[in-house]
């Protein structure tokens, strides 16, 4: 946006004085009511996280919000709040908006998604007695992608009780990848600028993040007979890999002590070997309980070659966290026992870290008990929140913040790390279905460059036993290479 600087002389209405202020609210006036303290000052800490100021937000009648700058004169008023932010179940209408037509630049070069708002008015910032006027509640979308309000009490869920993409808004109206909040916060941050020129705001660079969900650390060394008969049938006549006739025992024998080198899920080296060419640290989530026999690990995290695995991966810089079982996000109890679990193994093997997170088994979330869990495990951060079906921005962000609680209405000790993209969601028939050929990576790419235009950290989860072909490999290398 140049600043803004002929926003007055282009707006004849601004000509005419700062009384000239005229806000179309909604009907609804209970849109105050539900954006009670807790979440402003929770909006605060994200305001402060993102501009490094020293925002303050207070209300101006039942339907109006100021956002000041503490020393500053002045201010920025959003005068159209949406009582919807803040409700489950309730269909929000859908529009766009041209930055670029008012003289504001957008990050990604492309009109905005508004949720919210049917239709919205021209321009939608005015100059108002004492600042500008913002006919477009940001605030409330911030606060309504991030809380995750929409999955509250969720009605459709997908066959592993997930909200699936194709139910969120962002999924039906065709900007699930995204980054609505970090769009429409750049143009907040214009519009700091433009009232108070002499803030500095804070300046974000592009980060990645490697993860590695450890559902199977090994092929053959922890099935047992019955199990391990049939994987190796299903190499020999499946996979066409004879040679499992004669490795997997081998290997099944001699994990012992450690991964076997020749056991083809043991691709914990070569990840952080590409991770550390790229001064990158990658994160492995080891799974510490049994809540479902037939979807949860067959390894136990005391085992020998386990503990030889973790120490590993700490000597050499990365992070290990909590995978927690298949039916854990319903059960807190179990969670924290998890948790415990994990962090005693690490503290037997003399493992510390200054914090310790996690991603659900299966990306299964449900708002806000799963929240609840991991603040009653003690976990510092969670990074589930991506949709399993398909890439993109779950949360309408690919920044960390802090987890809100919805339903209760209060702010959380917990961290969220968004995961925007897992490779199954990618590559996988039972999603996208991209192979692992060129469609697949400019899918990849076309994310992280979204994740770049924002300053954003693009989360890949990619799982250790997903690097099994050189094809895999090649297009995991190339896309943190991209």
């Amino acid at each position: 946006m140049n600043e803004m600087t002929a926003l007055y002389d282009r707006n004849p209405r601004a000509r005419q004085g700062a009384a000239l202020e005229a806000a179309r609210l909604p009907q609804d006036s209970s849109a105050a009511a539900t954006a009670g303290e807790p979440v402003l000052a929770w909006l605060e800490q994200i305001l402060h996280e993102r501009f490094g100021l020293p925002l303050r937000l207070e209300r101006d009648g039942p339907e109006r919000l100021l956002l000041r700058y503490a020393g500053e004169p002045g201010h920025i008023l959003f005068d159209r709040l949406q009582p919807g932010f803040y409700l489950s179940g309730v269909e929000l209408p859908h529009t766009q908006w041209d930055a670029v037509s008012e003289g504001f630049s957008a990050p990604l070069d492309m009109p905005l998604p508004a949720p919210g708002a049917a239709s919205l008015p021209r321009p939608l910032v005015e100059p108002v007695s004492g600042g500008l006027s913002v006919h477009y509640d940001i605030l409330g979308l911030t606060f309504w992608m991030l809380s995750r309000q929409e999955e509250v009490d969720a009605q459709v869920l997908d066959r592993h009780c997930r909200f699936p993409a194709s139910a969120s808004h962002a999924g039906r109206h065709g900007y699930i990848e995204r980054p609505v909040v970090d769009e429409w916060l750049a143009v907040l941050g214009q519009l700091i600028r433009c009232q108070w020129p002499r803030a500095v705001l804070r300046q974000h660079r592009f980060t990645q993040r490697p993860t590695h969900d450890v559902d199977r650390p090994s092929r053959y060394g922890f099935a047992h007979d019955v199990r391990l008969a049939r994987v190796i049938a299903g190499d020999v006549l499946r996979n066409r890999r004879p040679q499992a006739l004669l490795v997997a025992p081998w290997v099944r024998l001699r994990t012992r002590r450690r991964l076997h080198p020749l056991d083809p899920l043991n691709t914990f080296d070569w990840l952080m070997d590409v991770s550390e060419r790229h001064g990158l640290t990658s994160a492995f989530y080891f799974i510490c309980g049994r809540t479902d026999p037939r979807k949860d690990a067959d390894y136990e995290p005391e085992h020998p070659a386990m503990r030889h695995l973790m120490r590993q991966i700490h000597e050499r810089g990365h992070e290990i966290g909590l995978h927690p079982s298949y039916h854990t996000f319903r059960n807190p109890k179990e969670l924290a026992n998890e948790a415990e679990r994990l962090r005693r193994v690490c503290a037997e093997e003399g493992i510390e870290q200054e914090q310790w997170g996690g991603r659900m088994h299966y990306l299964r979330w449900q708002m806000p008990l799963t929240l609840q869990g991991y603040v009653q495990a003690e976990l510092d951060y969670d990074t589930t929140l991506g949709y399993a079906e398909a890439p993109g921005f779950r949360c309408g962000t690919c920044f960390d913040y802090p987890a809100f609680d919805p339903v209760k209405g209060e702010p959380l000790a917990l961290r969220i790390r968004p995961l925007i993209a897992m490779e199954a969601s990618v590559i996988s028939p039972l999603y996208l279905g991209l192979g692992v050929g060129e469609e697949a990576f400019e899918c990849f790419s076309k994310l992280k460059a979204r994740c770049r235009a924002v300053g954003g950290t693009f989360t890949l989860l990619w799982h250790n036993s997903e690097l099994t072909t050189s094809a895999q490999r090649a297009l995991y290398q190339r896309v943190l290479e991209a």
